[in-house]
């Protein structure tokens, strides 16, 4: 396998917690890393432990890099990305993909004629306990799903008060800049969209100028429903980040701060004036380690899609489809509608 020489562009908190599982990752070389504040770049460096290059101008690194890793401000993933794809780098960008449909586009379409991987940084289908997850699933054992229920809940405030509260950079809202993660996740597991609302508000959030807090529900073409519930004002939270699949045989509930999937298949027919009782579960899978970021798991598939000329998992065109889904629901909740999602699955990119 190719040793890949890669470069680290923008060094805020997403790219130390990339810095802390990097060194997990087989076939690289980090070359160079970058950032306008040059202590910011240093600090990530030394994390590192090998020594790189440090720049203060992404331009200034091509001729050393293979491939690039860009965790910069949503506003600037556009003109950086089409930068290494004109130099025929390869790109794992964070996400979001870029801040409008025709940005995304744009540098799709000049990645593939340039013949780069462009990769998304989408790292939830990667972790080890959501591809089990999605195994189970898959199964077939537990029967058809008949909802799946995503809750994000966190106390998310940057220090750049900038940033966090001007619309234009950061794109959106909560659902658009974190949501997207787990829009991308129920199209995987659930399939076609049909239909979806989409619900925010900025009570106890009031550093953003768009939506904290947001719920969104979606129906699909197999009939099941999806749900996203999430805050970035959580100051004190019970669920934290829980994934629950409902089937037709039970419950299957992952819960990433327990690191278990649990099976819960023990409820009584209900009884009017009683409360339903369910608490015995079946532990079906730990998580081998402690608690991370694990963004590791798709940084080495973004290097093996760069040895192997392969198309990533969440490559830019199955990127942007979530990205339309929370464009139209934003769009239906400023009219009063419901979002028409049809055409929006992953595999119709």
């Amino acid at each position: 396998m190719k040793t890949v020489r890669l470069g680290l562009i923008g060094c805020g908190s997403m790219m130390e917690a990339h810095a802390s599982n990097i060194n997990r990752v087989e076939g690289i070389e980090i070359t160079v890393v970058c950032d306008i504040v040059r202590e910011r770049a240093e600090s990530v460096a030394a994390a590192l432990g090998n020594n790189p290059g440090i720049v203060t101008d992404y331009r200034a690194m091509a001729d050393d890099i293979d491939a690039v890793l860009v965790a910069l401000p949503h506003d600037l993933h556009y003109e950086c990305g089409l930068f290494f794809a004109r130099h025929k780098k390869h790109i794992l960008m964070e996400k979001p993909l870029c801040n409008s449909e025709e940005e995304c586009l744009d540098l799709i379409r000049v990645c593939e004629e340039e013949d780069v991987v462009l990769m998304c940084g989408y790292p939830v289908p990667y972790m080890r306990e959501i591809v089990k997850l999605k195994e189970l699933v898959d199964s077939g054992k537990f029967g058809k799903i008949i909802q799946m229920s995503i809750w994000t809940e966190q106390l998310t405030k940057g220090p750049d008060e900038y940033y966090w509260g001007h619309t234009a950079r950061l794109g959106g809202g909560q659902f658009f800049s974190h949501g997207c993660h787990y829009v991308d996740l129920l199209l995987r597991f659930l399939g076609k969209p049909l239909e979806g609302s989409h619900f925010g508000t900025r009570v106890g959030t009031p550093w953003l100028k768009r939506e904290g807090t947001s719920m969104a529900i979606f129906k699909f073409e197999n009939g099941a429903l999806g749900f996203h519930g999430a805050t970035w004002g959580a100051k004190g939270t019970r669920m934290g980040y829980d994934f629950q699949i409902m089937t037709e045989e039970g419950l299957l509930d992952y819960n990433r701060g327990l690191g278990e999937i649990h099976f819960y298949s023990n409820a009584d027919l209900h009884i009017p004036g009683e409360i339903s009782k369910a608490d015995k579960y079946t532990v079906l899978h730990r998580r081998d380690g402690a608690k991370s970021k694990d963004t590791h798991y798709e940084i080495t598939h973004f290097i093996d899609c760069v040895n192997n000329h392969k198309r990533p998992i969440t490559d830019g065109r199955s990127a942007l489809q979530s990205l339309r889904i929370i464009w139209k629901m934003y769009e239906a909740e400023r009219l009063g509608t419901v979002a028409d999602l049809r055409g929006l699955g992953l595999d119709e990119a």
